[in-house]
């Protein structure tokens, strides 16, 4: 089993590691380390020297803010396999950090630093919307991006199979355990009652276990794989797309299916939901039913599952939404 060196936000140590991967020249010090944003999935740290500042970006075996969490340790090789099939893409790469270097033997990224932004997750705030412009750039990139990258245009394929797989446990599987180690009560009173039907509903369960059979096949379109408000960055450069670590060749009415989910989770107005859908369609095909079945999927796990979200739902609201999910994937 080959040793990994473990980043930490020493400063010596870590002027010492870059120094020895070349990205920090000889006589280069480390002014000043930060912590970039809220991210839950891995070391990452902003370098800044008298001439320049980046980002730092390691994965480890396990999810950095929980580390009893264990995770694929090569992720961020594929996130940097992402950013090399879009680095010829003018129209996706200036919408993105530009990758600087990889240290494959320790999973580490070098990153173009963009700079004190904020990301979008403040949609989740009561009375949050977003604006309709850069919404209409959001579901531009991500079109842009299918249309670009697919088996019809590049030989490449990034199956990123365990990342799907970790992936998959949390959306299809964790949510309709009965015991799956989260008290739904600690995340608001009252929704461990209203999430038990839709944990013991057996149709319901069967046509989410098929959705999910769908996501672990290979499809033909490269996705980002994890388009949602924390993936999407406010700067001074304008919105820039971060964190394609969950990205595989898969079907794009998963990718929207999740972006339409977080924008109701978010409380957006219905008009910008169907904004967002409609600007996708004007640029790319999809199957639109296809499409409300994922984002259904994405309503259930995120209400009932693990991996919670900053909503300022009140208990009516996410049992609204719990409903409108499962009359889609159960239609009467």
């Amino acid at each position: 089993m080959k040793h990994v060196e473990e980043l930490t936000a020493d400063k010596a140590s870590l002027e010492s590691y870059l120094k020895g991967q070349g990205w920090l020249q000889l006589n280069e010090k480390i002014t000043a380390l930060e912590i970039p944003g809220a991210g839950n999935m891995n070391f990452t740290i902003r370098v800044k020297t008298g001439e320049r500042s980046f980002i730092v970006k390691q994965s480890r075996e396990y999810v950095e803010k929980f580390p009893q969490v264990p995770a694929p340790s090569e992720r961020a090789l594929r996130e940097a396999e992402f950013y090399q099939l879009v680095s010829n893409k003018s129209l996706l790469n200036e919408k993105m950090p530009k990758l600087i270097g990889v240290d494959k033997k320790n999973h580490v990224l070098n990153l173009e630093d963009l700079g004190h932004g904020v990301d979008y997750t403040f949609l989740y705030q009561k009375g949050e919307h977003i604006d309709e412009a850069e919404l209409k750039q959001i579901m531009t990139f991500i079109a842009n991006l299918h249309k670009a990258i697919n088996t019809k245009t590049t030989d490449t394929r990034l199956p990123n199979r365990k990342m799907r797989k970790l992936n998959h446990e949390h959306i299809f599987i964790y949510p309709y355990l009965e015991d799956n180690g989260l008290n739904l009560d600690d995340v608001l009173p009252g929704l461990r009652a209203a999430g038990k039907p839709f944990k013991q509903d057996e149709a319901l369960k069967k046509k989410v276990g098929k959705l999910g059979d769908r996501y672990l096949q290979d499809g033909n379109t490269l996705l980002h794989g994890d388009y949602f408000p924390g993936s999407w960055l406010k700067t001074n450069d304008g919105i820039k797309i971060i964190d394609p670590e969950f990205c595989f060749f898969g079907e794009v009415e998963f990718e929207i299916g999740v972006t339409l989910a977080h924008l109701k989770m978010a409380d957006q107005p219905d008009k910008l939901v169907e904004k967002a859908l409609r600007f996708y369609k004007d640029r790319s095909a999809l199957n639109e039913s296809l499409c409300k079945q994922f984002m259904a999927v994405e309503i259930l796990r995120r209400i009932l599952g693990l991996a919670q979200l900053p909503l300022s739902l009140d208990l009516e609201k996410r049992k609204e939404l719990l409903n409108e999910a499962q009359s889609i994937l159960i239609p009467e």
